[in-house]
């Protein structure tokens, strides 16, 4: 139920690893003893300790150029970070900037409970003991996966702490609607793949547990046995049919290798594409996750008591590829759906919910400008939650300080450092400028990225990111079934 590189980032880190983002043997130095190591050759290297045990680090130019930039990173071990890979690090220590991020503290890698306040204390020690950044003249946060939410809400809350925020390939829907949606698709899993109906889909019969573990092994068994299901059911029309509703239910995108998408109407390679995802990476990772989250939160989370499956598909940009396929395939659409809503009696602990409600679900008021980065195609963290972020915000009243850019590619925060120094000048320009003008207009994004000349880079697009399926109680439209892929293809 994440993404990292996760949620929640993939991983144990998204991106790449850091190996100096670890801190190293000072990285257990008591921040008010700040100790300095020799690291790049023009940036000097920091570590410390805060209060409640979570480790920082800082990289400071000798060449600073006034701005700090406080970085939050994805799901995964709690090590201190501060940029998502080695030459994105390097990119912006060369032009001058400060990077300080922490390790988070906690006994869980779902770090939502004590991340924000751990960041904010982060930037507080830094400017206290670094004397290099202790005025800087900007703060800027960023983060990615499960730091993109961190930061999203750093960005609510950083009046007079950071002045701008960059959040990546986030979970922006926030923490419940990130898990629901994840386990609504699981949960048809079961129902219409592994019980199967008259045995059409090579299903066992025998439910797979979906929430509520009780360790990582268990969770990571979940994980294994729902993709082996998926992968079964590839071998029947009846069994792919039924994989594309568990795809749409569970915002899985349909492009996952290979150069370009399928095109629009091509609606097998499609599901074969959304397969190839949830059986390599979406659900083994969300599933060996989701005991971390509950873990953190205190309990299960997942509740479908009272949901109307049709109802939610009628959300989906890919309602005309199920209904295609299971026309196909001979199947009565409605009789699964119906069979999904009658058997939906699974509830989720109350107080892990209001705990996750309180900790990690953004109210989308911002207190500062916010630019957001998705790859069109993130089979971990789906693009669609960036339309639920915006709904947020737009409700909130702040939707002028949002923007939202997107790069043509699959994977799960799959950028390079081209693409981070785009966006980082177009929030420069917002603030620079006080307003966001053709900044982030997808010509000017690469011809920032290029100019920045550091190597090749997935382009800048103008996409608009399908509805989220799965969120409850929404009193929206139905998908307009006509919209069409915005993607060039």
């Amino acid at each position: 139920m994440l993404g990292c590189c996760t949620a929640l980032a993939v991983t144990a880190g998204c991106g790449s690893s850091d190996g100096a983002g670890a801190g190293g043997a000072d990285a257990t130095q008591a921040s008010h003893g700040a100790t300095p190591t020799g690291q790049a050759a023009h940036a000097e290297h920091y570590t410390g300790e805060l209060a409640d045990g979570a480790q920082w680090i800082a990289d400071v130019p000798q060449d600073f150029n006034g701005t700090l930039m406080l970085f939050s990173h994805g799901f995964g071990p709690l090590q201190a970070r501060n940029a998502p890979d080695p030459k994105t690090r390097d990119a912006l220590l060369k032009r001058g900037y400060a990077l300080i991020g922490s390790s988070y503290s906690g006994s869980s890698l779902w770090a939502l409970n004590v991340a924000v306040k751990d960041q904010f204390d982060t930037l507080s020690a830094v400017r206290k003991k670094v004397g290099a950044v202790r005025e800087p003249k900007r703060t800027l946060a960023w983060g990615e996966s499960m730091g993109g939410l961190i930061n999203a809400l750093v960005a609510q809350r950083g009046r007079g702490r950071v002045d701008g925020a960059l959040s990546a390939c986030g979970i922006l829907a926030g923490g419940i609607g990130f898990n629901e949606y994840q386990t609504d698709g699981d949960y048809a899993i079961n129902q219409l793949l592994v019980s199967g109906s008259s045995g059409s889909s090579g299903g066992t019969g025998k439910q797979i547990k979906v929430s509520g573990f009780s360790s990582d092994e268990e969770a990571t068994a979940s994980g294994k046995a729902l993709a082996d299901a998926v992968r079964r059911a590839q071998s029947t029309v009846r069994g792919r049919a039924r994989t594309a509703l568990v795809a749409a239910l569970r915002n899985q995108p349909n492009w996952s290798s290979g150069r370009q998408p399928p095109t629009v109407h091509d609606y097998e390679a499609r599901e074969e594409q959304q397969a190839e995802g949830l059986v390599r990476m979406s659900l083994p990772f969300t599933l060996g996750a989701r005991y971390q989250v509950e873990k953190a939160q205190g309990g299960p989370l997942y509740s479908n008591v009272g949901v109307d499956y049709a109802r939610l598909l009628r959300h989906s940009r890919d309602l005309p590829q199920v209904r295609a396929l299971y026309k196909k395939a001979g199947l009565d659409l409605d009789q699964d759906l119906a069979k999904l809503t009658r058997n939906a009696h699974t509830e989720a602990d109350p107080d892990a919910v209001r705990n996750m409600e309180r900790t990690a679900v953004p109210s989308g008021h911002l207190a500062v400008p916010n630019l957001t980065l998705h790859t069109t195609d993130d089979p971990l963290n789906p693009a669609p939650q960036e339309s639920e972020y915006a709904r947020t915000v737009r409700s909130a009243g702040d939707g002028s300080m949002l923007r939202q850019t997107y790069v043509h590619a699959t994977g799960h925060c799959t950028f390079r450092p081209g693409n981070w120094l785009a966006a980082l000048n177009a929030l420069e320009h917002r603030l620079d400028s006080g307003s966001w003008g053709s900044a982030t207009e997808p010509q000017k994004l690469n011809q920032a990225a290029k100019e920045a000349g550091e190597g090749n880079y997935p382009a800048f697009l103008r996409y608009t990111a399908p509805e989220l399926v799965g969120v409850r109680g929404r009193e929206t439209k139905a998908h307009d079934t006509r919209a069409h892929d915005t993607r060039a293809h």
